[in-house]
C-alpha cells in the first residue's frame, strides 16, 4: 500500500540561487501558471523587452529535487529623462501550490539584499502595497514617476536602498539595460 502524506508549507525546503539557462522552460513555465496569459501584456513588460535583467539579479527558488519553485528578476531603468539609475523588480512568482510557503518572501528578501551589496540606489516595482510594504516598499516616493503604458498610480511602489535617492525623481522610467542580441526567442529567454 502506497501512503501519500502531504508535507506542511511551513517546512517545503528550498535554496535561491542565480538563475541558470537550464532554468529558462521551467521559469517561462512557472510564470504562465502564476500569472496567466496576459502576463506579456503589462506596463511592466515595456520595459524588460529586448532587454536583458541587470546582471548578478536573477534568481530561482529551487526545491530539494531540482524543481524551480519561483523566481525573481530585477532590471536596469532610469527614472525619467536624465534621471537617476534604478532597478525595476519583476516579475516575482512562485508556484501557485506553493503560496503561503515564505519563497516569495525569501526571494524578495534576497533580491534587496543582494541588489544593495552590488551598490543599487533604488527598487521599484508594480505591485501591492499590503505585500510590498513588508519588505520597505511605498509609493511615497513615485508620485512624480510614470510607467510606459496604463498601469495603476497606486501600485507603483519604490524602495529607497540609499536615502534621497527618489527625493526629485520625475518622468516616465525608461529601460536602460543590456539590449538582447538579435537572435530569437531562444537567446531572448536565457537571458
Amino acid at each position: 500500500m502506497i501512503m501519500f502524506v502531504e508535507i506542511p508549507k511551513s517546512e517545503i525546503a528550498f535554496d535561491i540561487v542565480a538563475e541558470a539557462a537550464a532554468d529558462v522552460a521551467a521559469r517561462e513555465a512557472l510564470l504562465d501558471r502564476a500569472m496567466g496569459p496576459g502576463r506579456k501584456r503589462k506596463s511592466s513588460e515595456k520595459l524588460r523587452r529586448g532587454r536583458r535583467p541587470c546582471e548578478g539579479l536573477v534568481f530561482v527558488a529551487r526545491g530539494a529535487a531540482g524543481a524551480v519553485l519561483g523566481t525573481v528578476r530585477l532590471w536596469d531603468v532610469r527614472l525619467g529623462e536624465g534621471g537617476p539609475a534604478a532597478l525595476l523588480l519583476g516579475p516575482l512568482a512562485v508556484d501557485p501550490s506553493l503560496k503561503g510557503a515564505g519563497i516569495g518572501s525569501a526571494l524578495m528578501r534576497h533580491a534587496v539584499a543582494e541588489a544593495r551589496r552590488l551598490g543599487h540606489r533604488a527598487i521599484l516595482l508594480v505591485g501591492d502595497a499590503p505585500y510590498y510594504g513588508r519588505f520597505g516598499f511605498s509609493a511615497e516616493k513615485t508620485g512624480g514617476l510614470s510607467m510606459p503604458g496604463p498601469y495603476e498610480r497606486h501600485r507603483l511602489l519604490a524602495l529607497e536602498l540609499v536615502p534621497g535617492t527618489l527625493d526629485s525623481a520625475h518622468g516616465t522610467l525608461e529601460a536602460t539595460g543590456r539590449k538582447l542580441k538579435a537572435g530569437g526567442r531562444r537567446e531572448k529567454l536565457a537571458a
